[in-house]
């Protein structure tokens, strides 16, 4: 069965994007430091091991918010795999391009996303998607890109998980040019 693995670029304060994200500026103010270690993407390192990963996944689920920022990715994240869009609600009309589609339900957008990932593993992107995901126990792994800077204020990724503690066992430790990728599996 796919894995639903979390990839999420991260200030050290805990910022996945800087404040005022909206559209024209997606990643809030200064929120693109965080994806500076991309540009050591194409190497043999450890970011391009990481990012070569993350491409070799053969689905996605996404947040609407992160879904909608991103210009919907113009229906293609990469290689053309199924996006799941997890949204509490959707327009009469509102049909995704490419191969998104929106689901409401957290338990079904799991179900369809290891489905059509078959025997690789599904990218979730997003803060609201990410917490969803937790708090269903749908959620398999986090790969946090950890980036040593303090953004002081934006969008946290783990601000609306509740009091219940989530315990974690540390996969593996890469130390990246300006990033330090963690993985982690949720204990069950």
């Amino acid at each position: 069965m796919a894995s639903l693995i979390l990839y999420m670029s991260m200030s050290l304060d805990g910022f996945i994007a800087g404040p005022d994200d909206r559209k024209g500026q997606e990643l809030g103010q200064g929120g693109f430091r965080l994806f500076d270690w991309l540009d050591d993407r194409m190497g043999d390192g450890p970011n391009g091991q990481v990012y070569r990963e993350a491409m070799a996944t053969r689905a996605v689920v996404s947040g609407r918010r992160t879904f909608e920022l991103a210009g919907r990715w113009q229906g293609d994240h990469h290689d053309g795999v199924p996006i799941f869009v997890l949204t509490h609600h959707v327009e009469e009309g509102d049909v995704p391009p490419g191969s998104a589609r929106f689901v409401t339900d957290v338990g079904e957008c799991a179900e369809r996303a290891r489905a059509a990932a078959g025997d690789g593993a599904v990218l979730v992107h997003g803060a609201g998607a990410a917490q969803a995901l937790l708090r269903s126990g749908e959620l398999d792994e986090m790969e946090i890109h950890l980036v040593p800077v303090l953004l002081g204020e934006g969008r946290r990724l783990f601000d609306s998980l509740g009091a219940d503690r989530i315990e974690l066992e540390s996969v593996r430790v890469l130390q990246g040019h300006n990033v330090t990728h963690l993985r982690y599996r949720l204990r069950r």
